[in-house]
């Protein structure tokens, strides 16, 4: 596993773990040698993962929508910055250079990214592993509706089994390098 995409807030939310989680991961992927591919943005978690990654020397390749530069303050101060188009090619572009997903604490668009991978998975377009920094329980909710969805007939058992869960950084990452 060479590269883990990487899907979070571009806020840092209301509990102080979700920093402290984010900056662990960043730490812990440049200590494994591993590239972090995410949204592009210097603010909120998705700034302090990188921020981490950076700090220990890792490779960071961060990928940002026009619309969103000045709205997301593009980070201008990591590896390799791409300016797309679209959300629909930082997507296609984050999916493409990454060996497996890690979702963190966010909102609506991390939903809607980690969806979007799980999809694909379900249909048989990529089997990339992805995983959830489940930080103070925050997927808990989501994961209920899986589990849910399963109940009624919706998902497969075997899709919501690919979804890796800890809610510890190094813990993560190697459950993830185990798939």
């Amino acid at each position: 596993m060479k590269t883990i995409g990487v899907f979070c807030g571009s806020r840092e939310g209301v509990n102080s773990h979700y920093i402290k989680d984010a900056r662990q991961l960043g730490l812990e992927l440049a200590k494994d040698n591993i590239r972090l591919v995410y949204g592009g943005s210097s603010s909120g978690l998705m700034g302090t993962v990188s921020d981490a990654v950076m700090e220990k020397g890792g490779e960071v390749i961060g990928v940002i929508p026009k619309i969103l530069i000045k709205q997301e303050v593009a980070h201008h101060h990591i590896t390799d910055l791409r300016i797309v188009d679209s959300m629909h090619e930082r997507k296609a572009t984050m999916y493409e250079l990454s060996d497996a997903f890690i979702a963190l604490p966010g909102g609506i668009g991390t939903l809607e990214e980690l969806a979007e991978v799980l999809t694909w998975s379900a249909i048989g377009q990529h089997s990339k592993p992805l995983g959830f920094l489940n930080t103070d329980g925050y997927y808990n909710p989501l994961l209920d509706l899986f589990d849910h969805m399963v109940t009624e007939g919706f998902l497969l058992e075997e899709i919501r089994n690919t979804i890796v869960v800890s809610d510890k950084p190094d813990e993560l990452i190697r459950l993830l390098k185990s798939v």
